[in-house]
């Protein structure tokens, strides 16, 4: 178990952090123009995000003990077919659920 004296650390150390980075865009930058080149690559951050959180539950999920399963392979395959193809986030997640329900009751 943790100390309480550390666990305040903690909580202070994440929140000094936190404020840190939002201090730098916010309160640095602010309204300043950002260049050409960061400009571009943030454009890609919110798209990284989703696939980041989701590929830990497919390739190591906790309900299997961490070993690649059919079900969540094929959910994964479903939802990036249906992306690719229709450009449309929901339908992917909603592909990628319906297959996911399937395979579990299938296999």
């Amino acid at each position: 178990m943790i100390d309480r004296w550390e666990l305040w650390l903690v909580i202070a150390g994440l929140g000094l952090g936190s404020y840190a980075m939002r201090f730098v865009f916010m309160g640095l930058v602010g309204r300043r123009p950002l260049p050409e080149w960061a400009l571009r690559h943030l454009r890609y951050t919110a798209v990284s995000i989703f696939p980041a959180l989701v590929t830990p539950l497919v390739v190591w999920p906790e309900a299997t003990g961490g070993t690649l399963d059919a079900p969540r392979g094929l959910a994964a395959l479903a939802a990036l077919g249906i992306g690719m193809l229709t450009r449309n986030v929901f339908a992917a997640m909603a592909a990628g659920g319906g297959v996911l329900f399937v395979a579990l009751y299938w296999f």
